[in-house]
């Protein structure tokens, strides 16, 4: 019965690890195969093999994820630390780890639509490079002879660049480099045309076109190839994408924006009717500047006829009055030098006469009588107060020493009849008389055996 109760107990099931992480991948795949996670960016890395490594979070987890090479370059924006996002993918364990991670295959910035996010991105990144700078943008040419189109073929927009040409000034070389301005391969296209007129030379000036359409329609304009095509240029561009209201990155790196196609073939080149008013006006200064060359050579001719003994009898007055005013002006010098060192000689009289002034010698010598009776004074109460001072020190130390300060702490002073002091019993016996000197007084005493 025991043994039968044994066969009958739970089985034991037993794992390799590999092969646990295997149906734990399984589980998970089939259960998050196609989910969304919001979260914050944090950690970004990119690896070497083109994939990129990050942690979703929020502020009670985290979640590790990784975007491979190939879903990464058909993201519209780049992850970045920080960015808070909608991560699309499916849940995968990295067995080697032992590890459950999000495999992202698409992402969009929380509060922005993807292509808007990617588009001020793309801003920025530009902008800080100096792709903006309008120190970098060239001046169109004022009358180009060939123009270089770059916009698809068909539709309306080349209809009218061609129309608004034509009208403005017949006869112009327009030459179109056919290109995709929408949808797949189009970013391609937009970046041959404008390497073509690049390398080519053929063109003054490039106009890359396309009617108006959604932010979608127009993604094709905000590509980092297409921007940096239009940048590398050697030939100007213009940027004439949309109408007025929509922007773009080629816009922005373009040498000059129009704001729809029609205002760009206006603004490439003036009218011929223009053109002939102003060649109209310049002949006319031509003519202007002709009729006053000739006036003034009129007038020189005639200068040189009945004018020239006139003009030379005035020269030759003129030189004399002249040279009558540079000898004024010299005996001007000369009288106002002379006033000059006399004045200066009647002032050194003067100053030498006051210096000699009984009064100021007897002023400066009362002066130096005062100021030698001040600095004596001061140097004997100087003196007198330094012997004050150092008489008191020694006063001082002087007391210090004497020893009659012994008698105000206690003690006395005995000496014999004769006035000799006590040094020793030997010198007093028991009957003599001594005397005590204390510090208020004198004492007589007679001398006692000592009873001990």
């Amino acid at each position: 019965m025991e043994q039968l109760a044994l066969a009958w107990g739970p089985q034991r099931r037993t794992f390799t690890v590999a092969e646990l992480n295997a149906r734990i991948r399984d589980l998970l795949d089939s259960e998050f195969d196609d989910i969304w996670v919001a979260g914050e960016i944090s950690g970004c890395r990119m690896a070497a093999s083109g994939h990129c490594y990050f942690t979703l979070k929020d502020k009670d987890a985290q979640l590790k994820c990784v975007c491979f090479r190939m879903s990464l370059r058909y993201l519209k924006f780049k992850p970045q630390d920080g960015m808070a996002i909608l991560a699309r993918g499916r849940i995968d364990v990295f067995e080697a780890r032992g590890e459950y991670q999000l495999l992202v295959e698409l992402i969009e910035p929380q509060g922005h639509g993807a292509l808007q996010f990617a588009f001020e991105q793309l801003k920025r990144k530009l902008a800080a490079e100096g792709l903006f700078e309008a120190s970098r943008k060239r001046t169109l040419p004022k009358l180009p002879r060939r123009i270089g189109l770059v916009t698809s073929p068909s539709g309306a927009v080349i209809r009218d660049i061609l129309q608004i040409l034509e009208r403005r000034f017949p006869g112009l070389h327009v030459l179109l480099y056919p290109a995709l301005v929408q949808g797949e391969g189009s970013v391609e296209a937009l970046v041959r045309g404008l390497a073509y007129f690049s390398r080519s030379g053929w063109a003054d000036v490039v106009i890359v076109a396309r009617g108006g359409g959604s932010l979608e329609d127009l993604w094709s304009f905000n590509e980092e190839a297409v921007a940096r095509a239009i940048a590398s240029s050697t030939v100007p561009v213009i940027s004439a994408v949309g109408h007025e209201t929509d922007f773009t990155i080629a816009d922005f790196v373009a040498d000059l924006r129009a704001p729809t196609p029609s205002a760009a073939a206006e603004i490439v080149i003036c009218t011929r009717e223009s053109l002939l008013e102003q060649l109209t006006v310049t002949q006319q200064k031509l003519l202007q500047a002709a009729r006053y060359r000739i006036a003034m050579a009129g007038r020189r001719l005639h200068q040189q006829g009945t004018d020239r003994i006139s003009a030379t009898l005035h020269r030759s007055v003129g030189r004399r009055q002249q040279r009558i005013d540079e000898l004024e002006y010299v005996m001007r010098d000369r009288i106002r030098a002379a006033v000059v060192r006399r004045r200066r000689r009647l002032e050194a009289l003067s100053e030498r006469l006051r210096r000699q002034d009984i009064r100021l010698r007897l002023s400066e010598a009362q002066r130096r009588i005062e100021a030698a009776r001040t600095a004596m004074e001061h140097g004997v109460r100087f003196r007198v107060t330094r012997a004050i001072g150092r008489l008191g020190s020694l006063n001082a130390h002087l007391t210090q020493l004497s020893p009659l300060k012994i008698l105000d702490r206690g003690y006395a002073i005995v000496s014999t009849a004769g006035g000799v002091i006590v040094k020793s019993p030997d010198q007093t016996p028991p009957g003599s008389q001594v005397r005590i000197r204390v510090a208020e007084g004198r004492l007589s005493a007679e001398v006692t055996p000592d009873l001990e």
